[in-house]
């Protein structure tokens, strides 16, 4: 894999000077691209967040290999400020979608929290009990909340894409 990424940087690069010594350096820019069915190994901020699905409630889940991690939006955190408590449930507790799993507590608000999707706990984020405060820091990463698995998969199907819950935070500025 790394070997053909090396020859076709190469052969894109230096093709004029390849061509006596390699019949592949004949080949077009086109051909030369990645195709879109091949492995990426780079990911960027906006790939990660184009895999994510909203609730109406402000609670995001990825889902990779049937577990779904949970967390608040970046719109959520920023509206309840500083947090200071997370609670959180048990593992194994089951939840139905939209079933309240726990609460965040700031020094403006308490919020409660809502499952994107039907399934058991598997894991909860052990680090904000220390540290509350990585749901305000990195909600994305760091800042997860609980980790279940998905029972019924139909139903991310009923969740909003990154620009259809940016959408829904537009409306509720208007």
């Amino acid at each position: 894999m790394a070997m053909t990424a090396a020859l076709r940087c190469l052969s894109a690069n230096f093709a004029h000077r390849l061509a006596p010594l390699c019949p592949a350096a004949h080949l077009s820019a086109a051909r030369l691209v990645w195709r879109s069915d091949s492995p990426r190994t780079l990911s960027s901020a906006s790939v990660l967040s184009s895999a994510l699905k909203f609730t109406d409630k402000h609670e995001w889940v990825q889902v990779e290999g049937g577990i779904g991690t949970v967390g608040i939006s970046n719109f959520a955190q920023e509206a309840l400020g500083d947090v200071v408590y997370c609670g959180l449930p048990e593992v194994g507790q089951r939840l139905e979608q939209m079933e309240e799993f726990g609460a965040l507590e700031s020094v403006k608000a308490a919020s409660e929290l809502y499952s994107p999707l039907t399934g058991e706990v598997t894991e909860i984020n052990t680090e904000l009990a220390d540290n509350p405060a990585l749901v305000n820091k990195s909600c994305y990463k760091e800042g997860w909340l609980i980790k279940m698995t998905i029972e019924q998969p139909g139903e991310l199907d009923g969740l909003m894409e990154e620009d259809a819950y940016e959408k829904f935070i537009k409306s509720l500025e208007d």
